[in-house]
């Protein structure tokens, strides 16, 4: 793909494809049930029936995050981390990911101030 191009993706064919879904204009929540069915999909859907938190799910995580980096001092243990990952639609680790953490000393201040 050439530097600068800018790729759409159509979720909605992709979700309505007949080569993958078997009458794929019908909504039938079932078929997830399936083993690798739940693969097809995209996160938090499209459309009508995205999920309706998913705005705020994705507000969320950012500050999850930023808390836990800002928070706290973390620590690797054990070997180097593996990267490679497994099939499914948020990409799982293929090994999970062992680390220690413990609160930073300004943190701790923060609550004794408050109290």
């Amino acid at each position: 793909m050439p530097r600068g191009t800018i790729l759409l993706t159509n979720a909605w064919a992709i979700h309505r494809d007949p080569h993958l879904w078997e009458d794929p204009t019908s909504f039938k929540p079932e078929r997830f049930e399936k083993e690798g069915e739940s693969q097809k999909i995209m996160s938090f859907g499209l459309g009508r029936r995205a999920c309706p938190g998913s705005g705020l799910a994705h507000r969320l995580i950012n500050l999850t995050l930023g808390s836990l980096i800002q928070c706290l001092e973390w620590e690797r243990i054990g070997e180097k981390v593996d990267m490679s990952e497994q099939k499914g639609g948020t990409m799982p680790k293929a090994k999970p990911l062992e680390a220690m953490c413990r609160a930073r000393a300004s943190v701790g201040k923060i609550f004794h101030e408050g109290g």
